[in-house]
């Protein structure tokens, strides 16, 4: 800001300087008063007039009467009191013009300038990434000297994960102490460092940490996440869906994050055998048959499993699924709201889905080469004759 108005100053200085040059600068000679440029004025008719009498154009008694009359008005024009220089001094002229222009100068700055702004823009200089490591080095080095500043330990861990160096923000984090006891935040941050490093084994250490976060937070978004995480790998997949389904009702609906939370616990349910809570259904749902075509039926094994997926049109996550063996076709099915992926969610509040059948090696509801499938159809809820046929290997 500083530098802003040093520069402001010395450009209105600029311009003061140019527009009063002529007034600076002026000669030191008085200017030319009044009463002398009435003398030259009537010196020069007066030449006129005898050159006139010598021509002839006049005759003599015309001269001396033309000459009195001159005289006369010469000599009432020179006795007036008005001998100031008719290019007085410039003092008045030069104040006029630098409290103007100074007013000009504020107003238009106030109503139309922004000096923090500019200020602010001129600070800004992109930061390289070879900028950001050398001031985390530098912050390290400080660090090392002052090893007892826990909080700086907690910052400088914060910034190696910010950076991806996962086993110096470890580091950090342990020699950050007793700071971490009471912020969840950093807890389930050094859980997920420590998580990383060990390759996604929440076992020791990190779950201690992520328990410890919810028992000051039972809220914390990283922790539950970390937490349902580690019940998923661990292969506990209801304890995954509840903690996960606790998370899910802090996101506002139809956001990546959510529709990413909602992907998460589909999943856990299909590895699980989980269904989804039932709901008050409405009795407005889909149902039709599943036909499987005739050169795909040697691909059918016992085990796949046969899924009837709806989706809202054109968005990736499922609102109901249905799963059932790959036994016997054509087969019956019926989607409602006791198989909605999210009790909030129901299938009968929506206008229409896009239907779609998949069989899997698997029962993953992540598709996988070599599953079978249905071309997506779009159908409107509370249609109960949809025909769909399986008739398409993925690739």
């Amino acid at each position: 800001m500083t530098s802003f108005l040093i520069a402001a100053f010395l450009l209105l200085v600029l311009v003061f300087v140019l527009l009063l040059r002529p007034f600076i600068y002026a000669g030191k000679d008085e200017g030319t008063s009044r009463r002398q440029m009435n003398a030259a004025i009537y010196r020069d008719e007066l030449e006129k007039l005898e050159t006139e009498c010598i021509a002839g154009a006049i005759n003599v008694q015309e001269y001396e009467m033309s000459h009195a009359e001159m005289r006369q008005r010469l000599f009432q024009d020179t006795t007036e009191e008005d001998d100031r220089a008719t290019m007085g001094s410039p003092a008045k002229t030069v104040i006029g013009i630098c409290i103007f222009i100074t007013l000009i100068s504020v107003g238009l700055y106030i109503f139309l300038g922004d000096g923090v702004r500019v200020a602010q823009q001129a600070s800004q200089k992109p930061v390289s990434q070879e900028a950001v490591q050398k001031m985390v080095a530098e912050f390290a080095a400080k660090m090392e000297q002052d090893p007892d500043n826990l909080k700086g330990w907690a910052m400088l861990a914060r910034s190696y994960r910010i950076l991806g160096r996962t086993e110096d923000a470890a580091k950090a984090y342990g020699r950050a102490g007793t700071y971490l006891d009471s912020d969840p935040e950093l807890l389930a941050e050094y859980a997920d460092t420590l998580a990383t490093i060990a390759k996604s084994n929440f076992s020791g250490k990190p779950l201690q940490l992520i328990n410890q976060a919810l028992k000051i937070d039972p809220n914390n978004f990283l922790a539950l996440w970390l937490s349902g995480t580690a019940s998923y790998t661990s292969g506990n997949y209801k304890a995954a869906v509840q903690t996960w389904e606790k998370l899910s009702k802090q996101l506002p609906p139809n956001t990546d994050e959510a529709r990413a939370i909602e992907g998460s616990i589909a999943e856990a349910r299909t590895k699980g055998g989980l269904s989804a809570p039932a709901v008050a259904s409405t009795g407005k749902g889909i149902s039709g048959v599943v036909e499987l075509s005739a050169e795909l039926k040697s691909k059918v094994k016992p085990g796949d499993v046969l899924m009837v997926i709806a989706r809202q049109p054109g968005e990736r996550m499922p609102v109901a699924v249905l799963r059932e063996s790959a036994a016997e076709f054509p087969m019956r099915f019926a989607l409602n709201d006791a198989l909605a992926m999210n009790p909030n969610q129901p299938l009968s509040k929506l206008p229409e889905v896009t239907l779609e059948v998949r069989i899997s090696k698997t029962g993953m509801a992540k598709p996988e080469a070599g599953d079978l499938l249905s071309s997506p159809q779009t159908v409107k809820v509370g249609a109960n004759q949809v025909h769909l046929i399986i008739n398409q290997v993925r690739q």
